[in-house]
């Protein structure tokens, strides 16, 4: 049984992660793919918060659309991390973490229209998109393929809502 100081000195030791990409690279890299992994948190959260609160006439529809979002959003969370760690990179550890990180804006707001919080997730998601093709000069071409790809039919199923669900806004209905 390891002694206490054994332990001790296991816990202060550095994440090591045998890797042959240069260690600017890996920093690089690192922190690009951490403040992606910020927003995709801070859009999650962003997209849960809306279906939560989700109102109106169409509320059954768009509250299954937002959690079929969410769960997209979270789903690439883990590829996110675990990219960053095979490359010998140490990743986001708290949420007060990827309130540094996160570029994409948070919405507390009491009240967002249906119409609202669709147009806004539509323009987040293309700024995610965004970030994350610049990510992705900076990667491999396998590094962050699956998550483009996931992102890229997360904005395709936004972006195909028909035109009158896209305009349709509630006052007050909740």
């Amino acid at each position: 049984m390891p002694r206490t100081n054994e332990l001790v000195e296991r816990q202060r030791a550095p994440l090591t992660t045998p890797s042959d990409i240069e260690p600017k690279a890996v920093r690089d890299i690192t922190g690009a793919l951490n403040a992606l992994l910020a927003d995709v948190f801070a859009l999650y959260f962003k997209t849960k918060n809306f279906h939560w609160h989700m109102s109106g006439p169409h509320f059954r529809d768009y509250h299954l659309l937002l959690d079929d979002h969410g769960n997209q959003l979270f789903a690439m969370t883990d590829d996110i991390a675990e990219r960053v760690r095979k490359i010998g990179g140490t990743t986001i550890r708290s949420i007060k973490h990827v309130a540094r990180l996160q570029r994409i804006a948070d919405n507390d707001a009491e009240f967002v229209a249906p119409a609202d919080m669709l147009s806004e997730l539509r323009e987040d998601d293309r700024a995610l998109l965004l970030n994350m093709r610049a990510v992705h000069v900076l990667c491999d071409e396998e590094l962050l393929l699956d998550g483009v790809a996931a992102t890229y039919r997360i904005h395709q199923t936004l972006r195909e809502l028909p035109a009158s669900a896209r305009l349709h806004s509630t006052s007050g209905n909740h």
